[in-house]
């Protein structure tokens, strides 16, 4: 089941890590599992893509902000 944005949003910076390493791995299996004949709906691949470019996405937001506030003063 796919998380939602405001879900992901909620999660601190490191909880998106686990996230994004957890998605990697499960995007890994996927692509093995398509490339063996053994996944019959696409779904879950897509859906876990999404999740990903979600997560890496937020993450980006969170290193700029952090970039702004270093460079803007303490």
């Amino acid at each position: 089941m796919p998380v939602r944005s405001e879900e992901f949003r909620q999660m601190g910076a490191k909880e998106l890590e686990v996230q994004r390493t957890e998605l990697s791995e499960e995007l890994f299996r996927l692509r093995f599992q398509i490339a063996t004949g053994q996944l019959e709906g696409l779904k879950r691949y897509r859906e876990a893509r999404r999740d990903l470019a979600r997560v890496n996405t937020l993450l980006g937001e969170l290193e700029r902000a952090a970039a702004k506030k270093e460079t803007h003063g303490s």
